[in-house]
């Protein structure tokens, strides 16, 4: 019997699977897709999701293969500048096409050993108190402790377990592609901004092969939103639009997204558990899906590892969904929000031109900022320090920084007493003195996934937070 399997290649699956590698849980990837996809609908990542990078070991290789970006708000078409009150020591973004963020996660989940198998299919799920037994579409049955769907909107393993899907059906349609243009750069770039005086679903972002994002209201919802838009409907829209449909031509990929919004009831059913998409869908606005994927599955990694461990503190397993599902109906709502400030009608107009005024104010770029990117996030921990239930920034520290202690996926007390002790949980937590001037509270304990868990400076204190999130004292 495997100890996980992982039902999706994407992003989130590859990221779960890297974070219970880091634990030796025996994983096994199940991708349905027989090569890595071409397609570029994720296009970055936003400043948690680069934390997290870090937070394992990984920021180098992106940014070797990424372009930093600032943009303050992005929300619902209102750039403003990058606020200067952001609580990260990584106040950027990366311009990280999807194949390149799949290929970087791939290349770590194989170097940790992760168990990756192309061209299968699930097609049947049963499970019962010892583990969860997968039919493929090939007749082959696989059995292993927990099962994690992260197949995207459409999920196979969703169905098959059950679990709701409620949510607001689509309103309006877009239709996107990767394709040549023939018309010369400036004139594109004069079109574009013409008709984004008006129209905000349309507009063009150059590729780094030469080709062009292309992004166009369609002229209604289609009934099957599965069926990708010919090239024809494409430039037609193109032309209705912008009166020109650029000389576009050989299209690497066709496809057409709505703004409907919908979240599984349960993001677990036993031993099986829902992340990414399969979890939440919601329109690109803000460009959340792909970062709120894979923060869903830096959250959950470390937890199952602990059940699969055998070391899981009881309701552990279940924060997962309590921590994730109120994450991602926010971002349901406030991509929801911004689908409003991008319509045409005098309505929309004129609350997004209310809206970007109040976004002049700092606090409210640095709020909204903080929610697109995710740093804003609080897990609700209960009454404690303003820090408890966030995630720590990258403090510097005497001897480096705060994220190159966490590269193993373990927990961790900074101490700046010398005082304390985790003594019974050496095998979970890392305990590091250091008296780093940025970190103005004598000691806090991180989980895993960076969020603080206790601050403080009383070892009776801390003893009775330990076993919370890390279990009994060992021996």
């Amino acid at each position: 019997m495997m100890d996980v399997i992982v039902v999706g290649g994407g992003p989130t699956g590859l990221m779960l699977a890297c974070e219970l590698r880091l634990h030796d849980v025996n994983v096994v990837v199940l991708e349905k897709l027989t090569e890595p996809t071409k397609e570029t609908r994720g296009r970055g990542l936003h400043a948690r999701s680069v934390e997290v990078m870090d937070q394992r070991g990984l920021l180098d290789r992106f940014l070797a293969v990424s372009d930093t970006f600032q943009v303050g708000g992005l929300f619902g078409g209102i750039v403003k500048p990058w606020p200067d009150r952001l609580d990260t020591a990584h106040p950027y973004g990366l311009s990280t096409l999807q194949p390149a963020t799949e290929r970087l996660l791939r290349e770590r989940a194989l170097e940790l050993g992760t168990d990756l198998r192309r061209g299968c299919e699930v097609v049947g799920l049963s499970q019962d108190e010892d583990g969860v037994t997968v039919e493929l579409a090939d007749g082959a049955r696989l059995r292993s402790r927990y099962l994690v769907g992260c197949d995207g909107g459409r999920s196979v393993v969703r169905r098959l377990i059950g679990v709701g899907f409620p949510g607001v059906p689509a309103t309006v349609e877009t239709l996107l592609g990767d394709m040549e243009l023939a018309e010369d750069p400036a004139t594109v770039e004069a079109v574009v901004a013409e008709v984004r005086k008006t129209q905000l679903r349309f507009g063009t972002i150059a590729n780094d092969d030469g080709t062009y994002r292309v992004v166009v209201p369609a002229a209604g919802v289609s009934e099957e939103r599965a069926t990708a838009p010919t090239f024809d409907e494409f430039k037609q829209r193109m032309r209705a639009v912008a009166g020109t449909d650029f000389g576009v031509h050989s299209p690497r990929w066709l496809s057409r997204f709505g703004d409907a919004t919908r979240q599984a009831e349960h993001y677990r059913v036993g031993r099986v558990l829902l992340a990414g998409d399969a979890a939440h869908i919601h329109p690109p606005t803000g460009g959340q899906g792909l970062n709120l994927g894979v923060q869903d599955a830096f959250n959950l990694g470390w937890k199952l590892a602990a059940e699969v461990d055998g070391w899981a503190p009881e309701g552990l397993l279940d924060s997962y969904h309590a921590e994730r599902h109120p994450v991602g109906a926010a971002v349901l709502d406030n991509t929801r929000a911004q689908i409003t400030l991008l319509g045409t009608d005098p309505g929309a107009t004129a609350l997004r031109e209310l809206f970007s005024k109040l976004m002049d104010f700092e606090e409210v770029n640095a709020y909204v900022t903080g929610m697109i990117t995710a740093v804003g996030v609080r897990y609700d921990f209960g009454e404690g320090h303003e820090l408890l239930g966030r995630r720590l920034r990258d403090v510097k520290l005497e001897q480096g920084r705060l994220y190159e202690l966490m590269h193993g996926g373990r927990g961790l007390l900074l101490d700046r007493t010398g005082r304390l002790s985790v003594a019974g949980w050496a095998d979970r937590v890392d305990h590091v003195v250091d008296f780093g001037e940025e970190l103005d509270v004598p000691a806090v304990l991180l989980r895993p996934d960076g969020h603080v868990a206790w601050v403080g400076e009383d070892q009776r204190d801390l003893l009775g937070r330990l076993p919370q999130w890390f279990g009994a004292a060992a021996g």
